[in-house]
């Protein structure tokens, strides 16, 4: 039997939904070793907090005895999105698959015990389908259930295309479920539609149903939307413990609840007390987002990088310290080219998307100055101090070559 504190943390803390969960909480309570499904799609090999949200929960049911079945989408990945609508679904090869989901599982394991972990491909049960496979899967749902999907329904009621291929990912992800005989499955508010597909798919089937455990999905640093590293508003578990540190001092003060509570063990009375106090003004919200920072740093390195960065951060962003060893990009002399191809060369940002929005957003500054407007790299002097946000620096030096 759970007492009322593991209950309430298991049950309540960075969960939006259970479906069914007095009969989740009675499973619990039978001692069976229940099988937690959570798939991922390695179109991206990078993990984020967003991701750490459903993992910590998977990690807690582990320490009670539960085994992880992490699906890898490699079938579906190798198909991407043809219609080329989805920017996150690219269309990947085998090699490429296999490196992602390398990369992605050593990261899986900052979070979830590798050794109550089991890992499965999802080619295992799709690559032998046939045709006729096929057809039995779709025949057992109707159209007009898929266009009960909220994206589905909006989509079709505006008429915009909508591909049949579409229409198939959430049902190869119900089979997922039965191929694995998951007694539960994680995602996020946004896979709600999906999670309850796979629950009538296994009754179909024969099968128990899944209860599906629902997560609330992260803001990311934006503020705005939730956080993916395709918009750029990420904090990556590979995060360097300087960048993982500013990037958390960056948040916006409302967020700093529902990252204490979807991504920390702080305690639900102290939480709480910090939750008064935010609300009173009677504490400095910087110091409660230090907190925050000092505990994600310690979560993905240890205790002295989570010092280290915070030493870093309060010399170079607090007291206007500029770092030794600022690295130096060599360039050639400047021509066409606009500041944000400076920064996608440089390897500040990601892409040029990313940086224009840096840019537009004011978090980007030349020799201490806000830069607003994508300027022509000529009116950058050879010499100046680029920033972006305030943990990546380079000073820009042309070459006469």
């Amino acid at each position: 039997m759970l007492d009322e504190i593991s209950r309430n943390r298991l049950l309540r803390r960075g969960v939006d939904e259970i479906i069914v969960e007095a009969e989740f909480v009675k499973l619990l309570e039978e001692g069976k070793s229940l099988r937690l499904k959570m798939g991922f799609d390695p179109s991206a090999p990078d993990l984020h907090l967003g991701h750490a949200v459903g993992l910590r929960k998977l990690r807690q049911l582990q320490d009670m005895g539960h085994k992880v079945v992490v699906i890898v989408g490699d079938w579906t990945a190798q198909i991407g999105d043809p219609s080329g609508q989805s920017i996150t679904r690219p269309m990947l090869t085998a090699e490429q698959v296999h490196i992602n989901a390398e990369t992605y599982l050593n990261q899986l394991y900052k979070v979830v015990d590798r050794d109550m972990t089991e890992t499965r491909m999802q080619s295992e049960w799709f690559s032998p389908f046939s045709l006729t496979d096929v057809i039995r899967l779709t025949s057992r749902f109707t159209v007009a259930q898929l266009l009960a999907r909220d994206d589905f329904s909006r989509r079709y009621k505006s008429n915009q295309p909508i591909a049949i291929t579409e229409l198939m990912y959430p049902l190869l992800q119900a089979y997922d479920s039965v191929a694995v005989e998951a007694d539960v499955e994680f995602g996020g508010t946004d896979q709600r539609f999906n999670l309850l597909l796979g629950r009538e798919l296994q009754a179909m089937i024969g099968q128990r149903p899944q209860h599906c455990f629902i997560m609330p999905l992260l803001v990311g640093t934006d503020g705005v939307q939730k956080m993916s590293k395709s918009l750029g508003n990420y904090i990556g578990f590979e995060e360097s413990p300087n960048d993982m540190y500013g990037k958390t001092m960056s948040l916006q003060d409302l967020q700093i609840i529902p990252y204490l509570e979807y991504l920390t063990d702080v305690p639900i009375d102290e939480l709480n007390d910090i939750r008064v106090a935010l609300a009173a003004e009677t504490v400095n919200p910087m110091e409660i987002k230090k907190r925050l920072a000092r505990e994600l740093v310690s979560q993905f390195h240890d205790a002295e990088a989570s010092r280290s960065a915070e030493a870093y951060f309060e010399a170079t962003v607090q007291r206007g310290q500029l770092p030794k060893g600022i690295p130096i990009f060599v360039r050639p002399m400047p021509g066409q080219e606009r500041l944000s191809n400076i920064m996608v060369e440089a390897k500040l940002v990601d892409g040029s998307t990313q940086a224009k929005r840096l840019i537009d957003q004011g978090a980007v500054s030349l020799n201490g100055e806000t830069i607003r407007i994508n300027i022509a790299a000529t009116s950058i002097d050879s010499g100046s101090l680029l920033q972006v946000g305030p943990r990546r620096l380079m000073v820009v030096e042309y070459s006469d070559s």
